[in-house]
């Protein structure tokens, strides 16, 4: 295999499917990528069995070939090369990298070797705009489980019905929810659940142009878009009825400024030093007084005018979990609907978007 390439060509697909690659891997080939250089273009192929990730450019080859290198090492070595333009010679999974007066060796394995990219049977497509998947994804993400012990919910659910896309992400103490009109076929109504990492590298992947086509089997999910194109197996299960913890209606709605209440909440706990440390709040007459206290650290208060006449509150909520939505939407002003300090509180905008956040009990 011999080509010539741009180097900063090659280092952005180089970004775009490095990440899934795993440092400290069983499989020694699962540290590399796969690059296949044939018909003026350089394929690039990265899997860690359970996402793949497939990318290709134009590239001045003079001889086909494939081979598999040390993916890090590799966008290392090109991202220090010092002219635009790089040589890749190899033979026998050899590597000789040359960019001016720079050249290296890189050890490289068998293509042979490489876990072939997963077949994919489509049942169902959809298409949505890249930028707008990437928004709804960046809006419900963070609210997805960590715990594994609890698998269905370490993922994000899209449910496709009613010409609608709804994303939703839970791990029991709060819950982001976007919905999203899209074509949807009758026979194409469908609830599937994609793994965290997968989200997170189309978060990382799709662009702001463009369309992103979605296509799904009965145990895979599909994402094409650009020149990428990501395979992922799916969560197996069903995702529990989130619905069911949606207050249906609630007593007192709270109009905030967004930044002003995520300023607020961020200084005032500057004063807790753990995870499970509540930020305590007080809502009165056109105002919202901020709390936290840590025996050992000291207290911070802070109170935000509102335009509020409705009853007393005062409601404890995990700081973290009231930062996250503040920070992923864009919108100038919140709306915080509350009933009672014992009930779940919502946060909604003016978009379709809703964050359920259960309270921390008062002692």
């Amino acid at each position: 295999m011999k080509l010539s390439i741009e180097k900063d060509q090659i280092l952005e697909a180089l970004q775009k499917v490095q990440s899934i690659v795993g440092q400290r891997t069983t499989l020694p080939i699962l540290s590399n990528v796969l690059l296949e250089a044939d018909n003026g273009k350089l394929t690039l192929t990265t899997t860690d069995m359970e996402v793949s990730v497939r990318t290709s450019l134009e590239a001045d080859i003079s001889q086909s070939g494939a081979t598999t290198l040390p993916a890090r090492r590799f966008f290392s070595i090109c991202r220090e090369l010092p002219n635009h333009q790089i040589d890749i010679n190899v033979s026998n999974d050899v590597a000789e990298i040359s960019s001016g007066a720079s050249n290296f060796k890189l050890e490289g394995l068998s293509k042979d070797d490489f876990p072939p990219m997963p077949t994919f049977e489509e049942s169902f497509s959809y298409k949505l705009k890249q930028g707008t998947l990437r928004d709804i994804l960046q809006k419900t993400s963070y609210a997805a489980s960590t715990d594994e012990s609890r698998a269905i919910l370490n993922g994000s659910l899209m449910s496709f019905h009613d010409n609608k896309l709804t994303v939703v992400c839970t791990d029991g103490r709060r819950l982001a929810l976007v919905e999203h009109e899209v074509d949807v076929d009758e026979a194409a109504d469908l609830d599937i659940v994609v793994p965290t990492k997968t989200v997170g590298e189309l978060i990382k992947t799709l662009d702001a142009e463009g369309e992103a086509s979605i296509k799904t089997s009965a145990t895979q999910v599909a994402f094409e878009f650009g020149n990428i194109f990501i395979i992922s197996k799916l969560i197996d299960g069903t995702y529990p009825n989130y619905r069911q913890v949606i207050p249906s209606q609630c007593e007192e709605r709270i109009p905030i400024d967004r930044e002003t209440l995520l300023s607020a909440v961020r200084r005032v706990s500057l004063m807790l030093d753990d995870q499970t440390a509540s930020v305590k709040i007080k809502i009165t007459e056109n105002r919202i007084e901020l709390l936290t206290s840590s025996p050992e650290v000291g207290e911070a208060r802070e109170s935000i005018p509102v335009k509020y006449a409705g009853k007393e509150i005062t409601i404890a909520f995990n700081p973290a979990f009231l930062m996250a939505p503040l920070k992923h939407l864009d919108s100038d002003e919140v709306f915080l609907e509350l009933s009672d300090e014992l009930s779940p509180g919502v946060i909604k905008s003016n978009v379709p978007f809703l964050y359920v956040i259960m309270p921390i009990r008062i002692t």
